[in-house]
């Protein structure tokens, strides 16, 4: 609840910013500040100590896994913005407004990890997706950020339809809206399956995966990611995208058993179609941005794998794959924003002329292949040991381990341009606090790899 009421307060206070405080610098201040203060509320709950208390009546539910992931979150948001601060001040006159959009945002996220109802589900990503369809067409002189948003907003308004018919059908058969347990027969151990509830349940699934942007529900993501511009590209593929994951796992941690053996078939072919779409199709990018896009549609089909079984293993997966994919996709938007194309071309002679920017978006790219001794290693070894405990099989993990491997070609063209390929490389002028902020990233994902606990211990305190 500190979450929710403190991110809509801070949300409404850098509207004010806007329009009283000229200077972008201090309004970005502002806006770290109040990250800052939203994190400190955040533990404050985890703590038992609450800004308002009062009964939900059941609509909220509050646990240990979703208050922590909210401070991650929160504390990737203040790594997004410390280091993109300058880049989205560029775009309007007044980067207030979206520092604004941002902690409305992180409002719908906070619904997101602690939704007990389904119509709380429903805000929670309505909050999230209204200021991201603003944020995508924030570029208004650019025709592809005004198509990207168009896009995205009728997509993602047929997905809320689907979602609504989806809790409609849950409710004719439950008569709630609460997310119940469903009723196992005693003597076979298996749920009893009703057909509206399964229905229900195959539409929410169906409109999750749209927000999450896993096949074949993915076909948005591409341009929508393309035509917005790169810096909000980042927070979309990452951040949001990972509050989406959390609420997945929220959903059908205890609903898949509805759908009985239906639920592993269905899954299956997702995931599946998920990494196909994303690996092969992404190799054949000139774009690294679309490159990058396809790769969220592929490491979306990873994130996945937390669906097949309920244990701690999956809650655990899911954080630290959600902070270090966030960590290193930062990053590496990052490095490509200050580029002055988006072709791998650009790139080339990075190592030469830059050698420490190269280091870092090598890391980067290493953590997002899953390479040893980045942190991207151990988020696909818990993501795959979760695979194993839920007994999905191992030839689904073989198959996740190639297309993992498929990953390194195209994410390895970038690492080819900057060392192995000669040219002056299309950077524009960087200061050396920018270089250093993503040498902080790169160190991190390199600490993260080898000591992935640190973030993990948290959640048995």
């Amino acid at each position: 609840m500190n979450a929710i009421i403190v991110s809509t307060l801070l949300g409404v206070i850098m509207m004010f910013c806007s329009w009283g405080i000229k200077s972008q610098q201090v309004q970005k201040n502002i806006a770290l500040i109040g990250l800052f203060i939203l994190i400190i509320a955040n533990l404050a709950q985890s703590n038992g100590w609450y800004v308002v208390d009062f009964d939900t009546k059941g609509m909220l539910k509050y646990n240990f896994f979703g208050l922590y992931a909210n401070t991650l979150l929160f504390v990737l948001t203040f790594i997004y913005v410390w280091i993109n601060g300058e880049e989205i001040a560029k775009i309007t006159s007044s980067s207030a407004d979206f520092y604004s959009l941002f902690f409305f945002i992180l409002c719908g996220i906070s619904i997101l990890t602690s939704f007990d109802n389904l119509l709380m589900l429903f805000l929670g990503i309505e909050i999230l997706s209204i200021p991201l369809y603003i944020l995508t067409g924030a570029d208004k002189k650019n025709m592809f950020s005004n198509e990207a948003a168009l896009k995205y907003f009728l997509m993602g308004s047929f997905s809320t339809g689907i979602l609504l018919l989806g809790i409609t059908f849950i409710y004719g058969a439950t008569g709630s809206f609460h997310l119940t347990a469903p009723v196992v027969s005693i003597s076979t151990g298996i749920a009893q399956e009703q057909i509206l509830l399964s229905t229900g349940l195959i539409l929410l699934f169906a409109a999750m995966n749209f927000k999450v942007s896993a096949a074949p529900f993915h076909f948005w993501t591409p341009d929508v990611y393309d035509g917005a511009p790169t810096v909000f590209t980042s927070f979309m593929a990452t951040i949001a995208k990972a509050a989406g994951f959390i609420a997945f796992i929220n959903v059908f941690n205890s609903q898949h058993k509805a759908l009985g053996y239906s639920w592993t078939l269905l899954l299956t072919f997702v995931i599946l179609s998920t990494l196909l779409v994303g690996n092969i199709i992404a190799v054949f990018q000139r774009s690294v941005k679309r490159m990058l896009a396809y790769s969220s549609i592929a490491q979306a089909g990873f994130m996945l794998f937390a669906l097949y079984g309920k244990s701690d293993i999956n809650y655990e997966s899911t954080l630290l794959y959600a902070v270090v994919y966030s960590i290193a996709t930062i990053g590496i938007f990052a490095v490509l924003v200050k580029m002055k194309e988006n072709s791998f071309e650009a790139f080339n002679g990075l190592g030469k002329a830059h050698p420490l920017l190269a280091f870092t978006t090598t890391v980067f790219l290493f953590s997002l292949a899953g390479i040893p001794l980045t942190g991207g290693f151990f988020a696909k070894y818990y993501m795959l040991s979760a695979l194993l405990k839920a007994g999905a099989g191992l030839w689904l993990v073989l198959v996740a381990v190639v297309f993992a491997a498929i990953s390194i070609y195209y994410y390895f063209k970038i690492i080819q341009a900057m060392y192995f390929t000669t040219g002056e490389p299309a950077i524009n002028p960087l200061p050396s606090q920018y270089k250093y902020q993503l040498l902080t990233l790169a160190i991190l994902l390199l600490v993260l790899g080898v000591f992935p606990n640190l973030l993990l211990n948290y959640l048995y305190f």
